[in-house]
């Protein structure tokens, strides 16, 4: 069986994008720097699965010591999925995965950063009960 989690930042309002972006994206905060090296620790060794744009945004050092698989909305997630067995698969990429993956995703792993400004994507508390 396939261990599906999700590892994410949220501001204090649940907000978790801005622009197809992370809003605090860029900010020199301490928590916000740690956030993203956690993610990249916690990821190491794993199998990533997220859109093309997430995909797109990982670092070429980041990509040699992961697998990371480009998804699009026609895939299947349990096909996906089976391709993974016995894997770790973090699923990213935010609400439009989440919402076709959240009833198969085992653990969720959610950091609240304290951003509190403007976002066009929040995190919906449903997911975390699809499962």
């Amino acid at each position: 069986m396939v261990d599906v989690r999700v590892i994410c930042a949220i501001g204090k309002q649940g907000q978790l994008g801005l622009n197809g972006r992370l809003p605090w994206e860029g900010n020199p905060g301490t928590e916000y720097k740690a956030d993203v090296q956690r993610f990249f620790a916690l990821t190491r060794g794993h199998v990533v699965i997220a859109g093309p744009r997430t995909i797109a945004s990982f670092p070429d050092w980041a990509r040699s010591d992961r697998t990371l698989v480009e998804i699009n909305a026609a895939d299947e997630p349990d096909a996906i999925l089976k391709r993974y067995c016995d894997r770790v698969v973090y699923v990213g990429g935010g609400p439009p995965v989440w919402n076709a993956y959240a009833h198969l995703i085992r653990h969720w792993d959610v950091t609240r950063l304290p951003y509190d400004g403007e976002a066009d994507r929040y995190f919906d508390p449903n997911w975390l009960c699809a499962g």
